[in-house]
């Protein structure tokens, strides 16, 4: 146990930060599966492009607050965007 007034300061923003990032990295979790199934549903269109841009947001939003760090977050965009483009490129085909 910390005897310091400065460690014990520090043990309480720690425990704010973990379970701020431990709930931001939750919603983050939450809102890639639904991308996720939203692609394996193959919806198309205006919802498709909703759906991506509230995930994108979501990253960069974590991001921005430290939750993530900014080049984990451009691989995750960059996944989610190619992912995105493949499963438009396979409904277009299909329809045709």
């Amino acid at each position: 146990m910390a005897n310091h007034k400065s460690a014990l300061k520090r043990i309480k923003q720690s425990e704010k930060r973990r379970l701020r990032n431990r709930q931001a990295n939750s919603q983050l979790k939450t809102v890639l599966k639904s991308f996720y199934s939203a692609v394996e549903d193959k919806i198309e269109g205006p919802d498709m492009v909703e759906v991506h841009r509230r995930t994108v947001s979501q990253i960069g939003r974590a991001a921005a607050h430290g939750v993530l760090h900014k080049r984990t977050a451009s691989r995750k965009i960059s996944r989610i965007t190619a992912c995105m483009q493949k499963a438009q490129a396979q409904v277009a085909l299909s329809a045709v």
